[in-house]
């Protein structure tokens, strides 16, 4: 059996780790924070560290390859990161510096393309042939899955779900558009809605978890205020809920899917926000489409992008899953 290490490179964290070419297990799980403000030399160094740790730990695994999940855009032909907002980084050759430092083959897909696809192949939405999915964490990205191929569209933008305009005079995003949904819903926007309300006076327990120091306020902090039944946390919740169920609709109207799998840390809040957030898209999307479509947290916790990394390199490489 061939191995391929699978990497998944977040704002925040790079995970690696190792998977079969039938995905039926995952060896050398390994991680380390991204730190991008150190510049993309030493970003790479840690993606090459990692790799290196993960192999070692598959203990003798024919390892065949790497597959490469990173935030977009990109140019997945030629390998090459064109622009990330939440690394900084623009046109860097990422697969070939990888390939170089590993001496061995290796693709390059985004990292939210990746998740989705890990959740087709061996998670939440399993057998499914129309699958579109949004990973919230530092940012939003999303994933769109037909008849178990990743759409890229004409230039590898597809699926871009977190840079939707839901608000054309809205908060300002790291893209430099405004109103995007990342700007509202992704974690750090929860956190700072979140504080925004706290100093406008809201009544709240949130600043107890971080001992006053309201920098610290993550959206982790706020779903737990939440599951402890903090009202105010929970509205921020809700609203949340509301924006992201807002998106979802305009997925499933013109996508008609048969699953929408939301994967990332917000998943933490649970029926806290997928109750409201299906409500929300049951109110504003076509009946027929609402029907048809699943709406689910990932299976594949924190795994998600270490699956599909791999199985776009197995795809690719041997034209199967």
């Amino acid at each position: 059996m061939r191995y391929v290490v699978g990497i998944d490179i977040g704002g925040t964290n790079i995970v690696a780790g190792t998977v079969p070419e039938d995905g039926s297990e995952l060896v050398g799980l390994v991680s380390e924070p991204t730190f991008p403000e150190q510049g993309a030399d030493a970003v790479v160094a840690r993606i090459v560290k990692l790799a290196r740790a993960s192999v070692a730990a598959a203990r003798g695994k024919e390892i065949a390859g790497v597959g490469i999940g990173a935030p977009g855009p990109l140019d997945t032909a030629r390998g090459v990161v064109l622009l990330t907002p939440n690394l900084g980084w623009t046109n860097f050759p990422l697969r070939d510096r990888v390939v170089q430092a590993l001496g061995l083959p290796a693709t390059l897909d985004n990292d939210a393309n990746c998740a989705i696809f890990g959740e087709w192949w061996r998670g939440a939405a399993r057998g499914a042939n129309h699958v579109v999915g949004l990973t919230i964490g530092t940012g939003i990205g999303g994933g769109i899955v037909l008849h178990g191929e990743i759409y890229h569209g004409a230039s590898d933008i597809a699926g871009e779900i977190g840079h939707m305009t839901i608000d054309s005079n809205g908060r300002r995003c790291k893209c430099g558009n405004y109103g995007c949904l990342e700007a509202y819903a992704s974690g750090p926007a929860i956190a700072a809605r979140a504080v925004e309300g706290i100093e406008a006076g809201a009544e709240t327990t949130l600043p107890s978890y971080v001992q006053g120091e309201l920098a610290r306020i993550t959206a982790q902090v706020v779903y737990e205020a939440a599951h402890d039944g903090d009202a105010y946390a929970l509205d921020v919740v809700r609203d949340t809920a509301h924006v992201l169920g807002a998106g979802v609709a305009n997925i499933v109207n013109v996508f008609n899917p048969e699953v929408v799998v939301i994967c990332g840390g917000v998943t933490l809040a649970g029926d806290r926000l997928f109750v409201p957030l299906r409500s929300e898209v049951k109110r504003r999307a076509f009946k027929p489409a609402v029907d048809a479509c699943r709406i689910v947290p990932g299976a594949l916790t924190g795994t998600a992008g270490v699956y599909g990394a791999a199985a776009v390199f197995v795809k690719r490489t041997w034209g199967r899953l």
